[in-house]
Formats: C-alpha cells, sequence, structure tokens
C-alpha cells in the first residue's frame, strides 16, 4: 500500500467535520511524471554533465602529469576540472536547497546530490592533477 493510499485513508474519518480535506488534497497532488523534464531536474542535469566534464578532464589531466598519455603537465585540464566542479557542486546545493519533495517529485533532489558527488570527485581530480604537475614542472 502507498503512502498516500495510507494517508487518504487514515484521513477519511476526518473528512466529514472538513478538517482533513486540506491536508488530503496536499498529499493526494499529483506529481510530475518520470518523463516531465522540469526545471529543477533540467538544472541537476546541467550541473551533471558539466560535473562528468570536470571528471573527465581532471582523469585525464591527473594522468598526463603521472606521465601516462601524452607529453605535457595537464595543467589546463586540472583548471577546467577546479572550476567545473565546483560550479557543479553549488548548482547541486542549490537544486537540493530548493526541492520541496523527496524523489520522483519533480525537483531533482536526486540529481542534486549527485551533482555533489560528482562535482566533489573532479574537484579533488583537478586538485591532485595540478599538485602533482607543480611537482613534475
Amino acid at each position: 500500500m502507498s503512502v498516500r493510499h495510507l494517508l487518504a485513508a487514515a484521513a477519511a474519518p476526518l473528512g466529514g467535520f472538513g478538517l482533513a480535506t486540506p491536508v488530503v488534497a496536499q498529499v493526494l497532488a499529483p506529481s510530475a511524471d518520470a518523463y516531465t523534464l522540469t526545471s529543477g531536474r533540467l538544472w541537476s542535469l546541467v550541473a551533471a554533465l558539466l560535473g562528468l566534464v570536470g571528471v573527465v578532464a581532471g582523469g585525464l589531466a591527473l594522468a598526463r602529469s603521472a606521465g601516462r598519455i601524452g607529453a605535457g603537465s595537464g595543467r589546463r585540464g586540472a583548471f577546467v576540472a577546479l572550476v567545473a566542479g565546483p560550479v557543479s557542486m553549488i548548482i547541486g546545493g542549490w537544486v537540493v536547497a530548493a526541492a520541496e519533495g523527496g524523489p520522483g517529485t519533480g525537483y531533482g533532489i536526486v540529481g542534486g546530490w549527485v551533482d555533489l558527488v560528482v562535482g566533489l570527485v573532479a574537484t579533488v581530480l583537478g586538485g591532485l592533477a595540478l599538485t602533482r604537475s607543480r611537482r613534475a614542472g
């Protein structure tokens, strides 16, 4: 039994008194469809893509600074990761803070948490690559 049905069944006896009608209407309000692209989902998607770019750039920069891939220090990729990671975390934190509901409500809260993690990984990879390229160069 879903939570909505449980709350509606529990509030049904109070419906005669008019006390539970606003609560039931608020709880039973339709949430966003799974395929609806809401603004919260859009922002979390943009931040996730930005964080993913930072992770890839930071990983490649770390590999370059270790001398595994190509020549060069990999500083440019480290800077890309150090910019993309925090921006991803800021947008993800904003999405999580602005969400008024949980997962599946269309506010993008799951994507916001993913943005926080991916942005942190990008920042750490960029920092490691920059530190390693400074030591090597």
